[in-house]
């Protein structure tokens, strides 16, 4: 397989993967809506490479999206277009409903009818690839139980139920229909050119400004936290070698606390550029939490490491100092962001 269509190639999961893919030598076209989150400055290392492509369309246009698959002669498609930030589907779930289960569907529509086009060598090498969360699954108690791919689905939010819905949407279209699919659902990524509406950037960016850094509730809610490079290699070997029909649950391994993560990014920014009095842990504001947030999340991600032999190359600890780090070197991605489109404010308090 190397003729590939990334949706949201321009976003913070879609972007790692169309580096990892451009710099392995696939053909990557990028279908991408840019909508805030969107940012094409995440891949300037590849825009002028030969191998790929960029092009700025909806996922939910079943026309142009046939005719890109058909003049690009794609061999697989990977699925990250998505609205994807909690908070904001509390305050406007309908944007969700609308790319993240609408979307798929018309996305589904168009690939199964290329797929059917395809001829007899082809359609059995033909992938759809869809990335979802582990949010999906619901919530844990604190001290016991992990995520497998037999988990019931349980979303609490209007994002993780959205996203559920689309699961639904892509493995009723391989059982209805035929067409070749595999699943992922994966923990919580961070790592460089993460928006920073997100947990780990947002308090990057509030801790080298020395701003408050807000702590929902007592900080106590646990994440499983995968670093997006890790995660985009997993990515590509669901994509190539992943068996159809199958999902696959991509974790880092690495659970913890908000507080502790939060406290961590400070610690590492106190020893990089210490503060001219005090210590950014000072800084750490609680608080209200936010509307049904789920306690925990831990993924087990036995089934991927045993079968396509996958498995992090970064502990959270060497991940978040590489994080850290991205971020002091690269204000030019970062600064346009927290002038413009999103300066920090609390979202999702479902007023």
């Amino acid at each position: 397989m190397k003729r590939v269509l990334v949706t949201g190639g321009a976003g913070f999961i879609g972007s790692a993967v169309v580096r990892l893919l451009v710099g392995k030598g696939y053909r990557v076209v990028n279908l991408d809506k840019l909508t805030y989150a969107g940012n094409l400055a995440s891949l300037r290392d590849v825009e002028g490479s030969p191998n790929y492509r960029f092009v700025e369309a909806d996922i939910a246009d079943f026309e142009r999206v046939s005719a890109l698959l058909a003049d690009e002669r794609i061999e697989g498609i990977m699925h990250l277009a998505a609205e994807s930030h909690v908070d904001r589907s509390i305050d406007g779930p309908g944007a969700f409903v609308e790319t993240n289960v609408v979307g798929t569907f018309r996305l589904l529509n168009a690939a199964l009818a290329y797929w059917r086009t395809l001829d007899k060598e082809a359609q059995p090498r033909f992938r759809f690839h869809h990335v979802s969360t582990d949010e999906v699954f619901g919530d844990l108690p604190f001290d016991e139980g992990v995520f497998t791919e037999e988990t019931a689905y349980a979303p609490s939010s209007p994002y993780s139920a959205s996203k559920a819905a689309s699961d639904h949407f892509v493995r009723a279209w391989h059982e209805t229909y035929g067409l070749p699919v595999v699943l992922s659902n994966c923990s919580n990524n961070y790592g460089p050119y993460h928006f920073p509406e997100k947990l780990i950037p947002l308090v990057i960016l509030n801790a080298l400004e020395g701003q408050p850094l807000p702590v929902y509730g007592k900080g106590e809610n646990v994440r499983d936290w995968l670093y997006v490079e890790d995660h985009a290699r997993a990515l590509e070997l669901i994509l190539t070698e992943g068996t159809v029909g199958e999902s696959y649950n991509v974790g880092g391994r690495a659970e913890r606390t908000n507080l502790a993560v939060v406290e961590t990014i400070c610690d590492l920014l106190d020893a990089r550029v210490p503060l001219e009095s005090g210590r950014r842990r000072d800084l750490i504001t609680f608080v209200a939490d936010r509307p049904g947030h789920d306690r925990r999340y831990a993924i087990d991600p036995t089934k991927i490491e045993r079968d396509l032999g996958w498995g992090a190359q970064e502990t959270f600890e060497s991940g978040l100092a590489k994080t850290v780090d991205w971020y002091l070197d690269n204000q030019w991605w970062w600064a346009p962001i927290r002038d413009g489109s999103y300066c920090g404010e609390r979202l999702g308090l479902a007023r």
